[in-house]
């Protein structure tokens, strides 16, 4: 009993000392809260956000309205990719296709369609704008508008189907601003790129969307006179930054601001969706100087009239071509014209091309393009073909086109 006694006489005067304890304890929690919520208010209201050491006076504008007692914080966000948009944005423009209408008689200019361009180059009083063919097209008056919204009258100066390229012509008094060509053979998978141009028309004016380079040298077949037949393999780059109607001829720029390629097209079908196709300026350059110099591009001219021996029926391959059964591509000569150099080089109608220069041509692209992206006119050219089975070679030299 007695230890019974002592335990509860114990455990009644133990009692008020835990009770001081948790006050105590609760006390000192109480205030080191205040403590910390006092230090957070403080740099709230000293920096309007919690403050790192990179930031600078130039980075934040903070202003305060006392009767509302809030803060608006405004921050600089300029970046490499607004850098490069304000170097190339004044360089790229509207351009209207304006056609002849005679709609109830009346004959004044309608527009036809819109796309983009991209001013390259001021001389004297006139400046340059590349854009795309098909942009162009049929036009019997152009119309530029500047990245200001000033529209100005411009001329078409050459065009060319094959490559999809123009230039046309402006006055240069109102022209403040010109690209800077970059280096398109050095582009990389993955490198960002920059896409500016007027999708849809003058409405969404100067757009500028960005990507990445999806891939390199990929080639696309073009009809070109929209007979279902493939007539030439264009090169691009591809991109998924946004190109839509209107970005024809708009800029491709990378990081550095520097032209990079011209947006041409976009694959659209609903299945897909992020592939752009830019022509790349390295080679859009030379068909450049070519269209502002000679309103064309020249190219080296054989003298032929041709077809490719896949699309010509296998009786005639045996029975008039006379090709050997392990020969079954190349391309068939159909008609040579008078002192040309395929005429010159005793080249003749029933012949069947099968190399160009030691390079396998198996149809009428092929040729195209060594022809066209690998010789010069008056470069030599050998040929190695066939006649009545059996194979021969020669050697013309490239001219001129002067038909």
């Amino acid at each position: 009993m007695a230890n019974e006694e002592d335990f509860e006489y114990r455990n009644q005067r133990e009692k008020p000392v835990r009770k001081k304890g948790y006050f105590f304890s609760g006390f000192i929690g109480a205030i080191i809260g205040a403590l910390l919520v006092l230090l957070i208010v403080t740099r709230f209201s000293d920096n309007g956000i919690l403050s790192t050491e990179k930031q600078t006076d130039d980075d934040i504008t903070i202003t305060e309205d006392k009767d509302l007692n809030t803060k608006n914080v405004s921050l600089n966000v300029e970046t490499n990719v607004t850098k490069a948009v304000d170097k190339a944005a004044d360089a790229v423009v509207g351009i209207s296709n304006l056609q002849a209408s005679n709609f109830w008689e009346d004959t004044s200019a309608q527009e036809a369609g819109t796309g983009s361009g991209v001013i390259y180059k001021k001389n004297g009083d006139k400046a340059y704008i590349v854009t795309n063919n098909h942009v162009v097209v049929g036009a019997s008056e152009l119309e530029v508008t500047l990245s200001d919204g000033k529209k100005i009258s411009a001329k078409l100066v050459g065009a060319d189907v094959w490559t999809d390229l123009a230039v046309v012509e402006v006055d240069a008094k109102e022209v403040s601003k010109i690209a800077e060509f970059g280096n398109s053979d050095t582009l990389k998978a993955g490198e960002p790129v920059i896409a500016i141009g007027n999708p849809l028309g003058m409405t969404f004016s100067g757009s500028v969307t960005q990507g990445i380079v999806s891939g390199l040298q990929r080639t696309i077949p073009v009809d070109i006179n929209e007979d279902g037949v493939t007539d030439w393999q264009s090169e691009v780059i591809q991109t998924d930054a946004a190109i839509n109607p209107g970005n024809s001829g708009g800029a491709l720029i990378n990081i550095a601001g520097q032209l990079i390629g011209i947006n041409s097209m976009k694959i659209s079908e609903s299945s897909v969706e992020g592939i752009g196709l830019a022509i790349p300026i390295n080679s859009a350059e030379p068909i450049i100087q070519d269209l502002e110099k000679y309103g064309e591009v020249k190219r080296p001219y054989m003298g032929v009239e041709l077809q490719s021996v896949s699309d010509i029926p296998g009786y005639y391959q045996e029975e008039a071509l006379k090709l050997p059964e392990n020969v079954t591509d190349g391309v068939a000569i159909k008609d040579v014209s008078p002192n040309s150099p395929a005429s010159k080089a005793g080249l003749k109608e029933l012949d069947v091309i099968v190399e160009l220069d030691g390079e396998k041509v198996s149809d009428l692209i092929d040729l195209r393009k060594h022809l066209y992206t690998e010789k010069k006119i008056g470069d030599k050219l050998k040929v190695k073909y066939y006649r009545e089975g059996k194979q021969m070679t020669a050697e013309l030299t490239l001219s001129e086109d002067n038909r």
